[in-house]
């Protein structure tokens, strides 16, 4: 199984699968919008723009999970995204990542280890997993890693398709 594989809605609460970007690479990212390391939308965004026309998409996945720091809709999440850092990347539906109700997806995720070789639950929000062109997680970042540190662009850059 890879991510490509498993069921998600999108932030507008549509069907969708990570399917529609396979060929890309991926960081998957839980992200919140009222979390110290939420200014991390900015270089996301920034990898995001840079990266793209190389077959690369961050995606994003909102969660409440972590200290209530992501407690809006559907709609003021987008709002917020759009208007506060201008994500262009795809935003998923609001999830849990991690205990009993933690989506198919980051079961699949949180089975990958850190540079540490720990795996497991996700720590915080904006943990980073780069994902490759066939679906399969293969690195993870945890939250205090900046998206551009050169650690995570390098991954990315060996990564990238053709």
């Amino acid at each position: 199984m890879t991510v490509h594989d498993i069921p998600v809605n999108t932030l507008a609460g549509q069907p969708a699968s990570l399917a529609e970007l396979a060929g890309k690479t991926l960081l998957v990212v839980n992200v919140a919008s009222k979390c110290g390391l939420t200014p991390q939308y900015a270089g996301l965004e920034r990898l995001h723009e840079r990266f793209a026309e190389r077959g690369f998409a961050v995606v994003g996945f909102p969660s409440n999970q972590f200290g209530g720091q992501e407690p809006g809709s559907a709609d003021e999440i987008q709002e917020f995204c759009s208007t506060t850092y201008g994500v262009s990347f795809p935003m998923f539906e609001k999830i849990e990542v991690n205990g009993p109700g933690r989506h198919p997806i980051y079961t699949e995720l949180t089975a990958v280890p850190d540079a540490g070789g720990e795996a497991g639950d996700i720590q915080w929000n904006f943990e980073k997993f780069l994902v490759s062109p066939d679906g399969k997680a293969i690195a993870r970042f945890r939250p205090g890693t900046d998206p551009e540190d050169p650690e995570l662009v390098t991954a990315i850059e060996a990564n990238l398709p053709g």
